[in-house]
């Protein structure tokens, strides 16, 4: 029947249908907690690795290493270059010597935006205390989204950071920090200090294998972001359309972007490391759909339905089911097609989150 004007009516595609009832619970799955990885693999690239290609669904079962296999000499391999700063402070409020935990996120300045804990014991005017105490800070006024701010007797707080501050271990790895995160948890081409939670795409990567990867021809570049506490908040809205990631520094530069442009000039693919050099290119891409420089700050938030326009594969680590992570990857492989694979990585036994297994998305 047509419509009252004469033309004939528009009536939604599956593709919009599924758009418009998009809730949080389509993306959820049940994982054993024995697959949350709580150490890494023994060696970085002998961690499982699931290779997904897209079109045909095929699925292959390898070892990181064997990622060398599946790269093209015209190929650009994008990594980001951020270190983790050892950012969680265990100390004491005065007076009194109460316990306290802070995670330091981001300088601003001569001060520090922090998350801490417990708040009751974070009053704007109270004294804070790490280590023998020659580390000091005062709580100002809290910032937004209940964070607080600091600010630090001691005039080097990154050096002392080195002296008094621990891995910030995601909540789901249920130990303290040992000597051997200081390591794991920082990828080997960390380079700019500014991260609080590692890329932990980048983890399963070695020396050896990078010099692999560029002596078969695939170019290696490296963009910035800086991880915060926004990306791993949980979505809590229903409809995850409405949530809001806090914006994250990231950069690339002006011969790196000219790489990845000339690439896709050339036929080759970009490939991804990390769910956070998919938000750094595709913010890089924003303005003109092709890649430029970019500095600044960054709240790209992508979800299903995406239009991809600088990132061609991925490589990612298993997310935690809800999460932003996962509908980032959702919106390159598709809600049903992932939602398969991870049911399949599950009963196969790969290991989850932060120390766990990878994917390449191809």
């Amino acid at each position: 029947m047509g419509s009252r004007s004469g033309t004939a009516p528009v009536y939604p595609s599956r593709k919009m249908l599924a758009s418009a009832c998009m809730k949080l619970s389509d993306f959820h799955f049940d994982l054993p907690a024995g697959q949350i990885a709580q150490h890494p693999a023994p060696a970085r690239d002998q961690s499982r690795l699931l290779v997904l290609h897209r079109r045909s669904g095929k699925i292959q079962h390898r070892r990181f290493a064997d990622i060398v296999a599946y790269l093209r000499p015209a190929d650009v391999l994008v990594v980001n270059r951020t270190r983790v700063i050892p950012a969680r402070l265990l100390g004491r409020s005065q007076p009194g010597g109460a316990p306290v935990e802070v995670l330091l996120i981001r300088n601003t300045g001569d001060e520090w935006i922090a998350m801490g804990r417990p708040q009751k014991r974070l009053h704007p005017g109270t004294r804070l205390e790490f280590g023998d105490g020659s580390m000091a800070a005062t709580v100002l006024a809290p910032a937004a989204e209940g964070r607080i701010r600091l600010r630090f007797d001691t005039p080097d707080v990154k050096a002392r950071l080195a002296e008094y501050g621990r891995v910030p271990l995601p909540p789901y790895i249920r130990r303290a920090p040992e000597p051997l995160d200081d390591n794991r948890y920082q990828t080997v081409f960390a380079r700019d200090p500014g991260a609080v939670a590692a890329p932990t795409a980048g983890l399963h990567f070695t020396e050896d294998l990078l010099a692999r990867i560029a002596a078969g021809g695939t170019t290696i570049v490296h963009a910035l972001l800086h991880v915060g506490p926004g990306t791993f908040t949980p979505i809590r809205c229903e409809d995850p359309r409405e949530h809001r990631l806090e914006a994250e520094y990231c950069e690339l530069d002006a011969e790196d972007a000219a790489r990845i442009r000339a690439c896709r000039d050339n036929g080759g693919r970009i490939i991804a490391v990390g769910t956070t050099v998919v938000r750094t290119l595709e913010t890089a891409a924003a303005q003109t759909g092709r890649v430029q420089a970019w500095q600044g700050w960054s709240d790209k938030y992508i979800y299903p339905p995406y239009k991809f326009a600088a990132v061609d594969a991925l490589v990612t680590n298993f997310h935690l089911p809800g999460s932003s992570l996962l509908l980032l990857v959702a919106a390159l492989v598709g809600r049903e097609q992932l939602l398969s694979t991870y049911a399949q990585a599950i009963s196969a036994g790969y290991r989850f989150y932060s120390y766990g297994d990878a994917m390449l998305i191809l």
